[in-house]
């Protein structure tokens, strides 16, 4: 895991908040010359600590009105069940994220469709019809907050290090 120090983490949470700051609006915000704050978003990047950029879509305008969380029971906690539907969750289109997770519940999806009979259809044709699903609980979901992860809080007694 890479030390990350007090500049980093600005850093960090500045692009979590605003993806697409230039570098030198990003390095005002965090008091460093660009050049310098260049080489850190670097080194960020290379080790992993930023994944990617991403844009933040809205469903409603693109005409996908409905969002739901489906709960999934598998019918045998093996490897393979759990490698096959996984893998067949994740290629789904209407997937947004996907939980694999310990106790009752083993997989929980958040999905978006265009409305309550699309999300029906996907119900019966993608999760009730595998053969490794035992059972499902589908939950409408009104509305939702992205957070960001908490980057000055990441060492888990609130106090970031020196």
């Amino acid at each position: 895991m890479p030390q990350l120090d007090r500049i980093d983490r600005a850093i960090l949470t500045a692009l979590q908040n605003n993806a697409r700051l230039s570098n030198k609006e990003l390095a005002a915000q965090v008091g460093l010359a660009p050049s310098s704050c260049l080489t850190r978003v670097r080194k960020l990047e290379a080790d992993g600590v930023i994944k990617a950029y991403q844009a933040d879509l809205d469903a409603n305008s693109l005409g996908l009105g409905l969002q739901a969380l489906i709960a999934v029971q598998l019918r045998l906690h093996v490897g393979e069940a759990f490698g096959n539907i996984g893998d067949h969750l994740r290629s789904l289109p209407e997937t947004v994220a996907v939980y694999c997770l310990g106790g009752t519940t083993d997989f929980l999806v958040h999905v978006v469709c265009r409305d309550t009979d699309h999300l029906r259809r996907l119900t019966i044709q993608s999760f009730t019809s595998r053969p490794e699903v035992g059972r499902i609980e589908t939950s409408l979901v009104f509305s939702y907050t992205r957070l960001g992860l908490p980057v000055d809080h990441a060492h888990g007694d609130g106090i970031p290090p020196r």
